[in-house]
């Protein structure tokens, strides 16, 4: 399955899974109606948002977290390890510490939550579809809240780095899950302002991430944060 072209080109097909029936068909409604945007299903539970993608084979499905049956984390584990070329955005009511990292180490590659607008919605499920990351504001804050709460981690043989990082990247890529600015890790590895951001660009470049949002996503779902 290939993601959308664009404007022009086919259009984006997409799953909702959600369990409260009110929201579900309110979503359906709201990017049904989007050009570009084609809702080839309906989910009430995780279970259902399985058998729904793989009866359809969609650019990416819109989940919520909470849900019987299965709920939102393992169906995100699931849909990642049977349907990897599926993009999964995350669009839930709660943005605390633990639903947003569970949510990112399971697999999500954009995480929203239900203020957000459609035209916000449908621009992450387009962007998710092209391996971009986008994060709702308040999940973002919490995210970077968490990472700089969290302890040191202890000292360990470095593992190989995913694709094609060096280990300063790496490094670098790190701090700036730790919500590190630019000059702060110049500072911290005594190196100057324009190394730090040639590295960040080829950190950009090699992990498909637009912003330091991407590629904060990026760290988590690698086990780099």
């Amino acid at each position: 399955m290939t993601a959308p072209d664009g404007p022009g080109g086919p259009p984006l097909r997409i799953v909702i899974a959600d369990d409260q029936a009110s929201v579900r068909e309110g979503l359906v409604l709201l990017l049904g109606g989007l050009p570009g945007i084609e809702v080839v299903g309906a989910a009430a539970d995780g279970e259902q948002a399985l058998a729904l993608v793989a009866e359809h084979h969609p650019n990416a499905i819109l989940l919520d977290l909470h849900m019987p049956v299965l709920d939102g984390i393992e169906a995100t584990r699931r849909l990642t390890a049977e349907h990897p070329s599926v993009a999964i955005v995350v669009l839930t009511t709660y943005a605390d510490d633990s639903s947003v990292l569970d949510a990112l180490r399971a697999g999500a590659r954009s995480y929203l939550t239900k203020d957000a607008d459609r035209a916000h919605i449908a621009q992450a499920l387009q962007a998710a579809a092209q391996g971009l990351t986008v994060f709702d504001p308040r999940a973002h804050a919490t995210l970077l809240a968490a990472t700089a709460a969290a302890p040191a981690k202890p000292e360990a043989a470095p593992a190989p780095a995913p694709d094609g990082l060096t280990q300063r990247e790496v490094e670098i890529l790190g701090l700036i899950a730790r919500g590190l600015t630019n000059p702060e890790i110049a500072a911290q590895l005594f190196l100057s302002n324009h190394t730090i951001k040639t590295h960040i660009n080829r950190i950009f470049a090699k992990t498909g991430s637009r912003d330091r949002a991407a590629a904060i996503g990026y760290a988590h779902r690698n086990g780099i944060a």
